[in-house]
């Protein structure tokens, strides 16, 4: 009997209902068993993991938040942000991509689109027909997004972009993309606006892509822009409104971000924790050394402190309440925990967690990269602080 009240203690301290354990377990399950045995692989040659995303999309993984009338699986934000954190504990580079599809295209499409564009767009990225990208960052306008030098000019009935994007999550495989570019270049951040578009677009290419530390198996690549020919129609929301959309949008973002981090560190936990007690030294355990449970302990507990921020915010959200500065905290505190539990698992593991031998050298690699997308550390710090202050 004691036994069996532990166990539901332990189901049931976050607070899920039944269907979001569910999910949960359903991909907790595909993810040890079909992502996790490739995440090396993929790390190793830099392969992109189509074959994993069109399971996905059989499985509606690709549109969670979305509701089933635009092809998604109508489900709230807590079970997108689970979703994330367990794909991202078996393979942090298929988590990414998984991220960027979801919050950074098919939900602004959502949010932002109208009746037209939802049926023509997000019903095929929702549904994992196709994958989607966003192009927001350049090479002059990274953390600074209001410096976009990507240009529109309307001419008769399309858009005229020239410009391009780097370090765009899905790139290279998306069908459906989301760029921002500026329509007046005199009004500032009121004068960039959303355009939605397709691959095969007149003037659009792909350019070079980049050598990457970590989230190697996560495409990465450069959208280019030269008299790319965007219908009118294809303008998201209102002219002018795209900083405000991509603002709006990344709010969301922060918390499937702060679930990436969470799943990196339980994957270095759970890596450190079989390895401690495997690794023998002076005769017995390492895991009964003093000196190790205490960064296990460390790891635990930041852990358990990061899963309830990006819970919290992602509820928050769901219930329709202010949730950008918990967002900001969440992303930021998970992936900074994200790097700590990593760089500890490393530790423990000691020289052969240096090695390509053991997955923790890849997990230190990967959770670098949440310290630095969808807004640095140091941004997440600044919007933390604005909130305070404003408040």
């Amino acid at each position: 009997m004691a036994a069996t009240m532990t166990m539901n203690v332990s189901e049931d301290k976050w607070g899920l209902t039944e269907e979001q354990r569910m999910i949960r377990d359903t991909v907790r399950d595909f993810a040890q068993s079909t992502v996790a045995p490739k995440a090396g692989h993929i790390d190793k040659t830099q392969e992109f993991p189509i074959d994993t995303f069109r399971e996905m999309g059989e499985m509606g993984l690709l549109g969670i938040p979305i509701p089933e009338q635009y092809g998604g699986a109508g489900l709230d934000y807590l079970s997108y942000a689970i979703t994330v954190e367990e794909m991202a504990r078996a393979c942090a580079s298929t988590a990414l991509s998984l991220a960027a599809h979801t919050s950074l295209v098919c939900l602004p499409l959502y949010m932002f689109g109208n009746e037209e564009q939802k049926q023509k767009y997000l019903t095929k990225v929702a549904s994992g027909q196709e994958l989607g990208a966003y192009g927001l960052t350049e090479p002059n306008a990274g953390s600074d997004a209001a410096g976009t030098e990507t240009r529109a000019e309307k001419r008769g009935d399309k858009w005229i972009l020239n410009g391009s994007k780097i370090f765009i999550t899905n790139a290279n495989y998306a069908g459906v993309y989301i760029a921002t570019a500026l329509t007046n270049k005199e009004m500032g951040t009121k004068g960039i606006s959303a355009f939605v578009f397709e691959r095969n677009t007149p003037g659009f290419s792909l350019g070079s892509k980049d050598e990457k530390l970590g989230m190697r198996g996560s495409d990465w690549g450069t959208l280019v822009f030269e008299d790319a020919e965007i219908p009118l129609e294809n303008r998201v929301g209102e002219e002018g409104q795209g900083f405000k959309y991509f603002m709006k949008t990344l709010d969301s973002g922060r918390i499937s971000i702060g679930a990436l981090g969470v799943g990196i560190a339980q994957a270095s936990l759970d890596a450190a924790l079989k390895y401690s007690k495997e690794r023998k030294q002076f005769g017995k355990a390492i895991s009964e050394f003093q000196a190790i449970q205490f960064m296990l302990a460390d790891m635990a507990m930041e852990i358990e402190a990061a899963r309830h921020m990006v819970y919290h915010a992602a509820r928050l959200r769901d219930n329709g309440l202010p949730f950008g500065k918990e967002a900001a905290m969440a992303k930021l505190f998970a992936s900074e925990v994200a790097s700590r539990a990593a760089n500890k698992a490393v530790q423990i593991h000691g020289g052969y967690g240096y090695t390509k031998d053991f997955p923790v050298e890849r997990y230190l690699r990967d959770a670098k990269l949440c310290e630095i997308g969808e807004g640095t550390s140091e941004i997440q710090r600044m919007v933390i602080a604005r909130h305070l202050l404003n408040a």
